[in-house]
């Protein structure tokens, strides 16, 4: 069954326990993009964590330490942006598995209280690990990355890989070559049994790309939808000019 996550940038624990409520399988914690420092990730894994929704994070960056720190404050998955080779994807993952299977340090702290007491024994095979596929260099190498032991799966971020495939792409996935580009990534994902994941600027588009194979979609951020909404109720009245 595909996967459908929110996607908050918003720091708010509100709007997260909202879109925790709103149906989705998963809601992720955008780190890397959002206006979000760590403490306020906490208080949004938190409200995402009494919801229906799985909490998810992505992470600014491979970095071993922060990675660490958000498993440990409750996220059960773990999108890491910019994977350009295989051994990047391999550090990710290690820095996401208990000895001996990875580094990742002892002391889950709110995983124990929000995966339980056994949560140190199921750790390594629950979390989640995506890789972001958005280079020339994740674009040439991700058949060696989607061969990575523990990863599983690859998440597409169509306006970098636009904007490294011709600066004037990023504005239109429909280019031909990001188009190819992400045919490409997921036939690497699903020939090597890993799951693939994209971001889409609405539910019609995510619909799409679920048809075409992808099994994780992200349709729009909470921002873009609220100035959607703010947009649409601000064209139904007439405002006064001057």
């Amino acid at each position: 069954m595909p996967v459908v996550s929110g996607w908050l940038s918003i720091g708010n624990s509100y709007s997260a326990e909202a879109a925790g409520h709103g149906g989705y399988h998963c809601v992720t914690v955008d780190l890397q993009h959002g206006m979000i420092d760590l403490q306020t990730a906490i208080f949004m894994l938190q409200a995402i964590s009494a919801t229906p929704a799985t909490p998810m994070i992505r992470v600014p960056s491979l970095e071993p330490a922060l990675i660490m720190k958000v498993l440990d404050a409750g996220a059960y998955g773990v999108i890491c942006p910019m994977v350009d080779t295989a051994e990047e994807a391999a550090s990710f993952v290690a820095a996401t598995r208990y000895p001996p299977d990875g580094s990742r340090s002892f002391g889950p702290s709110r995983g124990l209280l929000y995966g339980g007491a056994d949560y140190f024994d199921h750790a390594n095979e629950t979390i989640v690990r995506l890789a972001m596929i958005e280079t020339l260099n994740g674009l040439e190498n991700v058949e060696a990355i989607c061969q990575v032991d523990g990863l599983d799966g690859v998440f597409i971020g169509p306006n970098d890989l636009g904007l490294a495939l011709g600066r004037g792409h990023a504005a239109d996935p429909t280019h031909p070559d990001v188009l190819q580009a992400i045919t490409r990534i997921l036939v690497a994902a699903k020939g090597h049994g890993r799951h693939a994941g994209i971001f889409c600027p609405s539910g019609q588009v995510a619909q799409r790309r679920i048809d075409d194979g992808f099994d994780f979609v992200v349709p729009n951020s909470d921002m873009n939808l609220l100035r959607k909404a703010i947009a649409q109720e601000l064209a139904d009245i007439e405002i006064a000019e001057g």
